[in-house]
C-alpha cells in the first residue's frame, strides 16, 4: 500500500509503498477513504523538540479519518465489511481503574492511533474493532475525517451546561470555531470568540458567535456592554494555549463561571488563583472525547441539525489527492485555513 512514512527521526514525511497492516481477531481493516491534517501530524512532520521527545519511528501518522471496512476480525461484532466508519484515536488498556470504571478517556495507559502505532496516512489502517464507529447515517466523507476533531470541540462545549448561558471562546482554529457552532446549536445565550486573525473571527461569525473581539486591539470586556451582559460570562471554552487567554478569561468571567480547557499551553503563564478561589470559578481540562458518549452526541446533532452540518462542514477549506500530501501539509502550516482534507482514492 502506499503511505506517508517517516522512516527515522528528523524532519520530512515519504510517500512510499509499505506492507499492508495485518487484521487481528479483534481487529477492523479500513480502506482509508479521506484523512484529516492535524497540529499533531505537523509537529510530527517538522520533527520539532515535541516530537522528538513524543514519537518513536519508524511511524505512519495520521488520525483523523474516514474509510470503509474491508475486514473484520472473528472477535469483533457490529461492524460489517462495508461499512462506512471513522475512528476513536486513542487505544486504551482496558484494565486500568479508570477503564474498569467506564471513564477510558482517562486511561493511564492510552496509545494514540499515529503517534504511538502506525496511523491512517496510508491506503490502508487496523484499528481494534471496539475504537471503530460506524456511520449509520449519511456523512460526507470529509465530514466523516474530522470526526475526531468535531468531538474535541463537542467534548469541550458539552463539559457544562450551555442553555440560556453566556460563552467566550478564546481561540478561533478549527476545533474553536466548531465549539462555537455547537454551542449555538446546544441553546448557549450570547456567544463571543477571540483571536487575533480577522480572517478567523469573520468565520467565528458565520458559525454562530454575536460578536469577535480581535484581541490585539480590544479588550474582551468592552464587548460585553453591547450586548447588554452585566456580570461576566458563565461558560469559557479555552481553546488557544496562548499565555494571555487564559488570564484575560478568568478576569472577565462572572462568580461561579466555569471554563473548559482544551488548548494545550505554549509556554507557561501566570494565572490569578486568589481571584479563581474568591470567584468560585471551576476550571476542568479537556482531552480527546468521551468514549464513547462524544460520538453518539455529534452524530445525533449531526443527524437531527441541517444547520449543524452545514457550519460543521463549512471548517473544510482544503481539499487534496493524496499525491500532493506536501502541498496540503504546506496549506494546513500556513494558519490562514480551516481543515485541510487528503483524499486516499487519488494516488
Amino acid at each position: 500500500m502506499k503511505a506517508l512514512y517517516k522512516p527515522a527521526p528528523g524532519a520530512g514525511l515519504e510517500l512510499v509503498d509499505r506492507p499492508e497492516p495485518e487484521t487481528g481477531p479483534a481487529d477492523v481493516k479500513i480502506r482509508v477513504l479521506r484523512t484529516g491534517i492535524c497540529g499533531t501530524d505537523l509537529h510530527i512532520e517538522k520533527w520539532d523538540d515535541w516530537a522528538a521527545a513524543e514519537i518513536r519511528t519508524p511511524l505512519i501518522p495520521g488520525h483523523e479519518f474516514y474509510g470503509e471496512v474491508v475486514e473484520v476480525g472473528e472477535l469483533v461484532h457490529d461492524v460489517a465489511v462495508g461499512d462506512r466508519v471513522s475512528g476513536e484515536g486513542h487505544i486504551v488498556c482496558g484494565m486500568c481503574r479508570n477503564c474498569r470504571a467506564g471513564r477510558r478517556q482517562m486511561c493511564i495507559r492510552t496509545q494514540g492511533v499515529g503517534l504511538h502505532r502506525d496511523g491512517a496516512f496510508a491506503e490502508f489502517i487496523v484499528i481494534p474493532g471496539e475504537n471503530v464507529w460506524v456511520h449509520h447515517a449519511d456523512v460526507e466523507p470529509e465530514v466523516g475525517a474530522i470526526f475526531d476533531p468535531f468531538g474535541n470541540a463537542v467534548h469541550t462545549a458539552l463539559a457544562f451546561s450551555l442553555v440560556g448561558e453566556d460563552v467566550l471562546v478564546t481561540g478561533c482554529g478549527p476545533i474553536g470555531l466548531m465549539s462555537i457552532a455547537v454551542a449555538r446549536h446546544v441553546g448557549a445565550r450570547f456567544i463571543v470568540a477571540s483571536d487575533v486573525s480577522p480572517a478567523r473571527l469573520e468565520l467565528a461569525l458565520r458559525m454562530g458567535a454575536d460578536a469577535t473581539v480581535d484581541v490585539s486591539r480590544e479588550r474582551i470586556h468592552d464587548v460585553q456592554p453591547r450586548l447588554g451582559m452585566r456580570e461576566g460570562f458563565d461558560v469559557g471554552f479555552e481553546m488557544s494555549g496562548a499565555a494571555s487567554a487564559l488570564p484575560q478569561m478568568i478576569e472577565n468571567m462572572n462568580h461561579g463561571g466555569r471554563i473548559a480547557l482544551l488548548g494545550l499551553p505554549s509556554e507557561p503563564y501566570a494565572i490569578d488563583w486568589g481571584k479563581v478561589v474568591t470567584h468560585m470559578l471551576t476550571l476542568k481540562g479537556i482531552y480527546g472525547r468521551e468514549m464513547f458518549e462524544t460520538w453518539n452526541s455529534m452524530s445525533a446533532m449531526l443527524q437531527t441539525s441541517a444547520e449543524l452540518r452545514s457550519r460543521i462542514a463549512s471548517i473544510i477549506s482544503d481539499r487534496y489527492p493524496a499525491r500532493e500530501w506536501r502541498a496540503a501539509f504546506d496549506a494546513a502550516a500556513s494558519g490562514g485555513v480551516g481543515k485541510v482534507i487528503l483524499d486516499w482514492t487519488e494516488l
